[in-house]
């Protein structure tokens, strides 16, 4: 029978232990297969692979051709060794990557589970699980498939469950088995007697959703997420617990949430096919050249020397047609002999190159966090150069910029705001310090030490008994889904956010204690006295409601408590609030001045047969099949009306160290910064004003917030015209790319200068709201929104859904010619980091889902600093200098083979030994070029940060381009012409000392290469500007070793060119030809160079020159670290805040169906989400950007 598969699958129908029945939709078995070889196809299929790269399809043709002896001057092995050697290298790795890969299969396939055979526990390896089964998994187990839980060890069929392989989350989740199946318990013979069918979703990659129906004894039951253990959690602080597989082996979510990353490649890999392509067709110019002109010479020349120079048999003996034949397979000899000029060898040296490179990122001490003990992480080695070329920076805020670590800060409660310090004599505000008291919270027994509040009037209206002061902290203390638990005697809480922990922490200060909660209450200790509340219902949190309810009973009172952002709460208020409303406005956009993150608060008394009957509706749309999630939030939104305000909650999210330096510093680069965050407008911007992205020099500061396609429209064509009239009347801005190469570039010259970062004024920035960017992502006007936001300095949005962050960095990198980066920290970022060229995890608060879709992971943003500007400038330069020389030195070498030509009648008779055409570029010339691709650097790292317009030449794409090939490739013609004829001059009627010919072939050829040898490695020395011990040991060792390996080749295996080379050298005339031929060559180079360095130099060219300066100078002057000052200007702030809510569900579905902590104390998992886990002193951040200063040279 054809197999079910989960691509045509449309509905899973499974019944527990019944193998014969589930066998006839003939379900994924539970083996898993990453690998791509066996040990039979490996040879085959990595073959087909790698010929499909057409380079070495390329070279593949040519060995060909030089097996067919008749147009072939070449033995096969020189085209054969490096070929192989290619083959080899990349044959070994794809080996090692193959044979990593299988032993993880097999390390997962052999795991052992238990699995119920027949009423029988039975231990099986994964790979023979089967869909139906029923598996027991004890605690720290992995989770064999996709199972539905049966039952478990914990009170309320609970289960503890760690997901770091799913989504890189440790902290424990809490999962529940449906009540009905909790009673099987662990009998096995009553689970081996459970007949229940299953009817589900088909296979899909959704984590966080999952909908069925169990069939069991006449009744049917909703299934759900909560019920669900996917392959690949580990179960921890649960001794047992059983469960039916649905899903299994390449079905099982985990598996289908694997696919294959989207290959990236860099702009120089696309420019490198363009030019190899290139190079291919003026190989095949120069062998139509060669061909015509060797037929023009045998009709009027060759066919009378058939004596002499007899034509092969197969060549027709009459003038026409010979000459023709000739001249054709002569075609074919060139495009062998001149092979060279297409590099094999470049795609090797690029790879290890950038392999180096990523270890150096790995190893870079100097981005090493040690709270978190996390290096930075080059997880591709295929876009370090990249890194250079960065022009657009895509950034989250919360988080990325921000630390993602909250504290209770201020709050406002029936139109009275707390938490400022008011000073008694002048009435204003005063700045809390380090120096500032804090309020003494100690009484209460529960109280955390690394709580700070600073108000001491909240603490007394508590006090006194305000009574709604009480409810505010009451409803912080009941409207949540956190889970309490004790460990070595305190109580620590697990929160699903930071910000929902901040909260309930609070209220446990104030004296508002969650202690416990069971499925159907919640206990509190309210000042010392103990509250409990039934539970009735949760209406949780996501990211399109924006709020949270809990409707609780006590006393006979059902009351519905809210939570959520004041836009949202504000819709729903009941009327006559008007008053209140107004100072709880006043109230949080002061705290949104202030960078704080608000709710609002809200409750509402219900009737108990209103509730009752909405209670029904409310269970019919939990159990539908269809449509689940729409009714739930139909049915949510007719309760939640109504509502009475409370007061709104501030919480501080502070800056992460360093971020203000960072972007001043990228900005200055040249780097275009945009923010895609979920806050608020209001937020967004106070944050953006306190990390330097927007600043008061700014021309204008545009704000898009329309609600329509015409008015957004209007907006944008409004501001397009204010920028063209701003730029029309004033001098062009040269700020952000001062740094004008003089080499490349005609304008600008002289305009570098050696101010060390400053900041770049004027401009403008761009702030859009979400439902603005709905229309300015339309197709109609993305064109008008990206033409006005990329004249701006800043952009950015907020309130953008994780899709509208994608659909922005898409539409920059579809329509404009710019390098894009995306950076953040959380799940929500995933779609964004993957769509960008390149994405950058941050290992934050929020798990690892960032950093395990990224191509590079930091521990903070300020670390984003030293990756560009350092580490991706240092590759970027290394990488275009390395195939700079590298065009180079495969021209002056395969050219001297054209030029020989002219002297051998056209019949491609080559100029050099075979085995040195061969090694050439595997052995005499590859180390030393490898060397600078890997070491080199103009700057040092201080300066490549103290002096971020060096990085200017990347966004230009200045040091490589079809320009700089075209330059490089002139350089070897040029150099392959002086090669050639000038001891082609001296050698014609050379003699020796003791009146020999020395005119011969073998003798001119071998002058030739050496002297090849020795110019292209000064070349080197010219072009290396580090010197490390590597370089020495490749450039000397170099020359060393082609003498070495001429001796051993000639004389010890017996070369054809045997003797010729030491004949030469033992006269006078090889050393002068060779002195002559390296003055000729390299002093106009040199005065080339020191011309524009000394006459009219660049940014880099005057760092340099200043390092070697401050270098002999050290001594001295020690005691100046020429550190930049931090400017005393104050932040500007701006008037709004936004809501405070992570961008996931909480625990509420959980916790109404009895999904809870279990009573009796846990054991402590390996990492704990709450806030006592999380909270850490908080730090001073600097929020300024460095001032200006400026070292003249």
């Amino acid at each position: 029978m054809v197999r079910a598969s989960s691509k045509y699958e449309t509905e899973r129908r499974i019944i527990a232990n019944d193998p014969e029945h589930n066998a006839q939709y003939n379900y994924a078995k539970n083996y898993i297969k990453t690998s791509k070889y066996t040990f039979f196809n490996f040879v085959p299929y990595n073959l087909f692979e790698q010929f499909q790269r057409l380079a070495n399809f390329y070279f593949l043709c040519l060995l060909v051709l030089q097996l067919i002896p008749v147009i072939s001057s070449l033995t096969p092995v020189t085209t054969a060794v490096p070929l192989i050697g290619v083959l080899m290298v990349t044959a070994i790795k794809d080996a090692y990557d193959d044979y990593q890969r299988h032993r993880s299969d097999n390390q997962v396939n052999r795991r052992k589970s238990l699995v119920l055979r027949n009423g029988q526990l039975k231990e099986e390896i994964w790979s023979k699980v089967e869909v139906g089964d029923v598996i027991r998994m004890e605690n720290n187990q992995f989770v064999a498939a996709d199972i539905l839980l049966l039952s478990t060890s914990e009170p309320n069929g609970l289960c503890y469950i760690e997901t770091s392989e799913l989504d890189g989350e440790t902290n424990l989740k809490c999962k529940q088995c449906l009540p009905e199946t909790e009673s099987l318990g662990q009998d096995d013979a009553r689970i081996g007697a459970f007949r229940g069918e299953i009817r589900c979703e088909p296979p899909n990659n959704q984590l966080n959703k999952f909908e069925g129906v169990l069939n069991w004894e006449g009744k049917q039951h909703s299934l759900d997420n909560d019920k669900i253990l996917l392959r690949g959690c580990i179960l921890r602080n649960t001794d047992w617990c059983y469960g039916v597989v649905i899903f299994a082996g390449k079905d099982t979510k985990l598996m289908m949430n694997s696919g294959k990353t989207k290959f990236k490649r860099t702009s120089i890999d696309r420019l490198l096919n363009f030019i190899i392509l290139g190079i291919v067709f003026f190989l095949l110019s120069m062998c139509l050249f060669c061909t015509v002109a060797c037929g023009i010479w045998e009709s009027l020349t060759g066919q009378y020397f058939r004596v002499f120079l007899p034509w092969d048999s197969l060549i027709p003996p009459d003038p026409p047609g010979g000459p023709a034949v000739i001249a054709l397979l002569v075609f074919f000899s060139y495009a062998i002999v001149l092979n060279t000029v297409v590099p094999i060898s470049l795609y090797v040296s690029v790879e290890v190159i950038r392999l180096c490179q990523s270890f150096l990122i790995n190893w870079d001490d100097a981005m090493y966090h040690p709270p978190t003990r996390n290096h930075a992480k080059a997880r591709t080695t295929t876009l370090n150069e990249e890194l250079g070329q960065i022009e657009y920076i895509f950034s989250d805020k919360t988080g990325t910029l921000t630390q993602n670590i909250m504290s209770f800060n201020k709050c406002s409660i029936a139109g009275r705001s707390y938490g400022d310090i008011i000073d008694p004599r002048t009435g204003e505000f005063l700045e809390i310090s380090e120096y500032t008291r804090p309020v003494d919270l100690s009484r209460n027994p529960y109280h955390e030490s690394n709580f700070k509040f600073y108000d001491q009037s909240l603490v007394d209206a508590l006090d006194g008994g305000d009574p709604d002061c009480e409810a505010f902290f009451r409803l912080l203390s009941l409207c949540h889904t956190v889970m309490p638990e004790e460990s070595r005697g305190k109580l620590e809480y697990q929160a699903q956010s930071p910000d929902e922990g901040a909260l309930v922490s609070a209220a446990r200060n104030f004296g508002f204690v969650f202690k416990s909660r069971t499925p159907n209450s919640i206990t509190i200790f309210a000042k010392g006295v103990q509250e409990v509340y039934e539970l009735l219902c949760i209406l949780d949190f996501n990211n399109v409601r924006k709020r949270m309810s809990v409707i609780l009973k006590r006393d006979g009172k059902i009351r519905l408590f809210c939570k959520g952002a004041d836009s949202i709460i504000y819709e729903r208020l009941k009327e006559g609030q008007d008053s209140l409303k107004y100072h709880t406005q006043e109230h949080l956009d002061r705290f949104a001045g202030d960078g704080l993150r608000t709710l609002c608060l809200a409750y509402k008394d219900l009737d108990e047969e209103y509730f009752l009957d909405w209670k029904g509706r409310h269970h019919e749309a939990a159990v539908s099949l269809e449509r689940r999630e729409e009714k739930l939030d139909e049915i949510y939104e007719e309760i939640e009306k109504n509502l009475i305000l409370l007061g709104a909650t501030a919480i501080e999210d502070k800056l992460q160290d360093g971020v203000p330096q960072t972007i001043a510093n990228l900005a200055v680069a040249g780097i275009k910064i945009w923010v895609l965050t979920g806050d608020k407008q209001e937020t967004a911007i106070n944050i953006g004003y306190s990390c330097q992205l927007l600043t008061d020099d700014m021309l204008e500061v545009f704000i898009i917030d329309a609600h329509n396609a015409s008015d957004v429209e209007d907006q944008l064509r409004k501001y397009r015209e204010e920028i063209r009239n701003v730029t029309a009347t004033k001098q062009p801005q040269t700020n952000l790319s001062v740094v004008t190469f003089s080499v490349y570039s005609d304008e600008g010259v002289g305009q570098d200068n050696l101010s060390d970062a400053g900041e770049s004024n004027g401009g403008f920035a761009l702030v859009i709201n979400g439902h603005s960017l709905v229309w300015a992502l339309n197709p109609k006007l993305e064109l008008l929104f990206l033409e006005v936001a990329s004249q701006c300095r800043s952009v950015i949005c907020c309130r953008v859904t994780p899709l509208q962050k994608a659909m922005v960095v898409d539409l920059v990198k579809r329509y404009k010619k710019a390098v894009t980066l995306a950076v953040g920290d959380g799940a929500n970022d995933v779609s964004m980091i993957k769509t960008a060229h390149i994405g950058v995890g941050i290992s934050g608060q929020e798990g690892l889902q960032a950093v395990l879709a990224s191509d590079y992971s930091v521990a903070q943003f300020r670390f984003l600093e030293r990756l560009l500007l350092v580490h991706g400038r240092w590759s970027y330069y290394r990488m275009c200098k390395f195939l700079r020389y590298f065009f180079y030195k495969n021209f002056a070498f395969t050219l001297c083979h054209f030029w020989f030509a002219f002297f051998v009648a056209f019949s491609a008779q080559t100029l050099f030994d075979p085995m040195f055409i061969s090694v050439y570029n595997l052995f005499y010339t590859s180390m030393p070029v490898l060397a600078l691709g890997i070491f080199e650097q103009d700057v040092n790292a201080k300066n490549s940060i103290k002096f971020p317009r060096l990085y200017t030449p990347g966004l230009l794409n200045a040091l490589f381009n079809k320009r700089e090939f075209f330059r490089s490739a002139l350089h070897g013609f040029l150099t392959s012409c002086v090669l050639f004829f000038i001891p082609f001059g001296a050698y014609y009627n050379g003699m020796d000392q003791e009146g020999r010919s020395m005119a011969d072939q073998q003798t001119f050829g071998s002058v030739v290469a050496t002297i090849l040898v020795i110019v292209v490695t000064m070349q080197m020395c010219l072009d290396t500007s580090y010197w490390t011990l590597f370089n020495h040991i490749t450039i000397w060792g170099s020359l060393i070793f082609y003498l070495l390996l001429q001796y051993f080749y000639n004389f010890v295996i017996g070369g054809e060119y045997v003797g010729a080379l030491s004949k030469a050298m033992g006269e006078p005339l090889f050393y002068f030809t060779t002195l002559l031929t390296i003055v000729v060559l390299m002093l106009p180079v040199m005065a080339w160079r020191f011309y524009w360095v000394d006459v009219r130099p660049n940014l880099s060219d005057k760092v340099r020159f200043k390092q070697r300066h401050d270098a002999k100078m050290a001594s001295k002057r020690s005691e100046h670290d020429m550190l930049r000052t931090p400017s005393a200007r104050r932040s500007r702030r701006s008037v709004r805040s936004g809501y405070a809510f992570a961008h996931q569900e909480g625990f509420g579905r959980l916790i109404t169906s009895g999904k809870i902590m279990r009573p009796r104390n846990m054991k402590q998992g390996p990492m704990s989400n709450g806030r006592a886990t999380n909270l850490r002193p908080d730090n001073k951040i600097s929020l300024v950007a460095p001032a200006p200063s400026t070292v003249e040279v």
